[in-house]
């Protein structure tokens, strides 16, 4: 994919994430993100998921993005991570005929103490979906359970990477991942957002990305 592609598929992504009503952002109190840290700003991708007409918009995008980036005969399987990564990877395996599994966070503990639900997955080459990511740490858990059961796992993809956070990349690239994410910071603050965001929300979110540890820690979140 060439970069302008890639940055007018990731600024139409972040405007559908905005007629979603996906970006909040809370200048007073500040939100506690699911891997510990503060931000003033909470992206909730689940909202596509109810919207018929934003939800096939960011289905075909990955869908096409997949077949031309990744190429789809280089896998067997989709795997939806619990719990908003599930409905993603199902309607994109529907699109592209491959294989539909999906993954607990923890095996369920009762009957087959199975973690992947769907059929086996060993064997099988499988692409990781999910709707989010922030500092890569639930995904390394999700690629833990997939090669624990078989799986060939290399790549990983989003439908955004909330990539302000250090090391992420890093840390992926440890366990031999590559994350691919449709839309990033960049693409939010550079798409049309309809007024959405307030010369004021705009400047504290930019002040956030400019150090978000250190933003973190001032407002009682990790700080490391």
């Amino acid at each position: 994919m060439t970069s302008t592609a890639a940055k007018e598929r990731g600024q139409r992504i972040a405007e559908i994430m905005f007629k979603a009503g996906a970006i909040h952002v809370s200048r007073q109190q500040p939100y506690i993100l699911a891997a510990g840290w503060a931000s003033p700003v909470y992206v909730d991708i689940r909202l596509l998921i109810g919207e018929p007409e934003l939800r096939q918009q960011a289905v075909a995008l990955a869908t096409n993005w997949m077949k031309e980036a990744l190429q789809t005969s280089a896998f067997d399987a989709l795997v939806g991570a619990e719990t908003a990564g599930i409905p993603f990877a199902a309607w994109i395996a529907e699109r592209t005929g491959l294989k539909f599994r999906y993954i607990r966070k923890r095996p369920l503990g009762i009957g087959r103490n199975a973690q992947v639900e769907g059929g086996s997955i060993e064997g099988l080459n499988a692409l990781l979906v999910d709707d989010l990511t922030t500092d890569g740490r639930s995904k390394l858990n999700f690629v833990r359970g997939l090669r624990a059961a078989g799986a060939h796992v290399e790549h990983i993809l989003t439908i955004f990477y909330h990539d302000a956070f250090p090391d992420a990349g890093v840390r992926l690239g440890q366990a031999g991942l590559t994350l691919h994410a449709l839309a990033t910071w960049s693409d939010v603050l550079a798409a049309q957002d309809d007024g959405q965001l307030s010369a004021a929300d705009r400047q504290e979110i930019e002040r956030f990305l400019s150090d978000p540890v250190a933003w973190s820690a001032r407002h009682g979140g990790r700080s490391a």
